[in-house]
């Protein structure tokens, strides 16, 4: 494995590298907080063209808003975000999200900036459904706080190119780019949006090496 200094150094120039390929993102879509925390569940272990059908669904019948969503019934709400799939399942989940949410200071998404950052992602953890990476999704695109967002994207890239272990954990890949890079939410947001970007386009399940914007490392085009 590389040292410390070089993968910090490899993250900085495969940012510039994919900033200069690609340019802005403009990520998280969606139009307001809440949107953006109801697609980070949305989008488990499903595409995001599945979950802009749920949330048209969901726009359609005004429940883009938690204290709606507690008075939809769960039968309902399963069949709103049905094209999400684990439609029964992530109905439980909007609406536990809800009840944290509602049940806050002021009962929006933003009192979670009053909070410092590990405490904001310990109270999300302790809401059923919400992992590591949904957390930090919703607190970076719907709550604006500078915290990493790893998934399994973020993953290939790296392992392809010789940065992490095949075994290394969520928070040692989130550790890595938050030593590297200053903490600041334009730029967290900017490079996760980036990475998603790249393996759409060039570092997919079957890797298109010739065209990678990064020639920092070899690449090994394995998943």
């Amino acid at each position: 494995m590389p040292e410390r200094a070089e993968i910090q150094h490899a993250l900085m120039d495969l940012y510039g590298s994919l900033f200069a390929r690609f340019g802005p993102q403009h990520w998280w879509p969606g139009d307001s907080p809440t949107e953006v925390a109801i697609g980070a569940v949305l989008t488990q272990n499903t595409s995001w063209t599945n979950v802009e059908k749920a949330i048209a669904n969901l726009k359609g019948k005004g429940a883009i808003d938690f204290d709606a969503l507690l008075k939809i019934s769960d039968g309902e709400l399963a069949e709103i975000i049905r094209p999400a799939g684990y439609y029964n399942t992530k109905s439980r989940y909007l609406k536990q999200l809800a009840s944290f949410v509602t049940a806050l200071p002021n009962g929006r998404l933003e009192d979670l900036r009053q909070l410092n950052l590990a405490d904001a992602r310990r109270q999300l953890f302790a809401v059923k459904g919400i992992g590591p990476e949904t957390a930090d999704s919703i607190l970076l695109y719907a709550c604006e706080m500078p915290t990493f967002v790893v998934d399994a994207y973020t993953r290939r890239v790296l392992s392809r190119h010789g940065l992490i272990v095949a075994s290394a954990s969520y928070d040692e890949i989130k550790r890595l780019f938050e030593d590297a890079l200053p903490h600041e939410t334009p730029l967290f947001n900017e490079f996760h949006a980036l990475i998603v970007k790249l393996c759409k386009e060039q570092c997919r399940t079957t890797a298109q090496c010739a065209r990678c914007p990064w020639e920092h490392h070899p690449h090994d085009a394995s998943p």
